[in-house]
C-alpha cells in the first residue's frame, strides 16, 4: 500500500513539474527574443545612443560626427554605421563605425567629395554597404572593412535621400525628395537602368522581404507608391497622411508601417491587402522650451516620428524627433507600450542582437 501511495505521489509530482515547465520555457524564450540593442542617432546631440531593448536603459553613448542622421547595422549585427550628414553651414562627408558588442567607436570613413551622406543599406554577406550622398547626387558602394568608397553611381536626381535593395532582382532604388523620381540601379554593373516617378516628396522606402515590391512614401502627396521591382510598373497608390516620411515592412512581410511626421502617427497596413489596419497616435510630451531651430519645428502638436526599426514581427520602435524619445509599439495589440529616452532629436534608428557589455 505504501509503495502504491509513493508511486501515485511521484506521478503527481512529475505531472505538476512538466505542466509548469512549458510556461517557464515560454517566458524564458520571450525574454530571449527581446534581447539586444536599439541604436539611435541623436541629431542635435551629435552622438549615438545604445539602448537596452528590454528596459530602455541607456547602455552607452558615443560621439559621432556633426548631425548624424541614419543608422545601419551589418547583417551579423556586429557593426553599426552612422551617416554624419552635417548641418546647413557645414555639410558632412564621413561615416562613423562602431563595434556593437564592445560598445566602442571603431573608426571614421572619409567619403571625400561626397557630402551629406544619408540613406544606407547593408549588402548581406559582405563588408559593403550602399550610401546615398546628397551633395553629389550619388549612390556609393562603401567597403566598411577597408574604409573606402569602392564605387560611385550618379543618380541624376537632387536630394537622393534613402536607398532600398531587392536582392531578388539585384537592384537598388533611390528616391529623390526634390523630383519625386526613383532612380533604379543594376547592382552588378552599377548602371542606372530606370527612372520611375513615385510622387511629390518621395522619401521613405522599403522593399518587401521577398524582393518583389518596392513601397515608397511621398511626403508632399500623402501617398505610398507600390512599385513592381522587376517591371518598374506602379501597382498602386495608397493614401497615407500626414507627411509620410519613413517606412518599414515587418520581417514576415505581412505588415507595413509608416511614420507620419506632421500628424504624429504610425500608420499600420495589411501589406497583402494594401489596407490600413490602424493609425496609432504618438503622444510623448514635447520638452519645454523646445528649440525652434529643430527639424520640422513647425509641426505643432506632433512628436515628429521619423526613424523606424522592426526587429521582429512583435514590436516596432520609432524615434520621435521632437519629443526626444523612442516609442515602443506592440504589433499584435497595435498600441504603444512605452517610451525610451534617446538624446536630443533622435532620428535614425536600428537594431542589433548584440548588447554592449560595458561602457568606455
Amino acid at each position: 500500500m505504501r509503495r502504491k501511495l509513493l508511486f501515485i505521489l511521484w506521478v503527481f509530482l512529475m505531472v505538476a513539474l512538466f505542466s509548469c515547465n512549458p510556461k517557464k520555457t515560454s517566458e524564458a524564450e520571450d525574454e530571449k527574443e527581446l534581447e539586444g540593442t536599439i541604436i539611435v542617432a541623436s541629431k542635435s546631440g551629435h552622438n549615438v545612443y545604445f539602448l537596452d531593448r528590454q528596459t530602455g536603459e541607456t547602455i552607452v553613448v558615443l560621439p559621432t560626427g556633426t548631425e548624424p542622421h541614419e543608422v545601419e547595422v551589418s547583417d551579423d549585427g556586429r557593426i553599426a554605421v552612422i551617416a554624419n550628414y552635417g548641418n546647413r553651414e557645414n555639410p558632412g562627408n564621413t561615416l562613423s563605425v562602431y563595434d556593437v558588442a564592445g560598445g566602442k567607436f571603431h573608426k571614421t570613413i572619409d567619403l571625400g567629395e561626397h557630402t551629406r551622406p544619408h540613406g544606407m543599406t547593408w549588402m548581406p554577406g559582405t563588408n559593403q554597404l550602399l550610401v546615398t550622398a546628397e551633395g553629389t547626387n550619388s549612390l556609393l558602394l562603401v567597403d566598411v572593412q577597408k574604409g573606402e568608397v569602392v564605387k560611385s553611381m550618379n543618380t541624376g536626381e537632387e536630394i537622393s535621400h534613402m536607398v532600398g535593395i531587392s536582392l531578388t532582382y539585384n537592384r537598388a532604388f533611390v528616391p529623390s525628395i526634390r523630383t519625386g523620381n526613383v532612380a533604379v540601379f543594376d547592382l552588378e554593373t552599377g548602371s542606372r537602368i530606370g527612372l520611375v516617378h513615385s510622387g511629390e516628396g518621395a522619401e521613405g522606402i522599403d522593399v518587401s522581404p521577398d524582393g518583389v515590391e518596392v513601397w515608397i512614401t511621398n511626403r508632399a502627396d500623402n501617398t505610398i507608391s507600390v512599385i513592381d521591382a522587376q517591371s518598374l510598373e506602379i501597382l498602386d497608390a495608397i493614401p497615407c497622411a500626414d507627411f509620410p516620411i519613413r517606412a518599414k515592412f515587418t520581417p514576415d512581410g505581412t505588415k507595413f508601417l509608416v511614420s507620419n511626421a506632421r500628424s504624429g502617427t504610425i500608420a499600420v497596413f495589411n501589406a497583402n491587402e494594401r489596407r490600413m489596419l490602424a493609425d496609432i497616435k504618438l503622444t510623448p510630451p514635447v520638452p519645454p522650451n523646445t528649440d525652434q531651430e529643430r527639424y520640422f519645428a513647425e509641426f505643432e502638436g506632433s512628436s515628429v516620428p521619423i526613424g523606424l526599426v522592426i526587429p521582429d514581427n512583435r514590436f516596432a520602435y520609432v524615434a520621435n524627433t521632437r519629443s526626444d524619445v523612442v516609442s515602443v509599439i506592440d504589433l499584435d495589440a497595435l498600441e504603444i507600450t512605452g517610451h525610451y529616452k534617446a538624446g536630443k532629436e533622435p532620428d535614425g534608428i536600428n537594431f542589433s542582437h548584440f548588447k554592449p557589455l560595458r561602457a568606455e
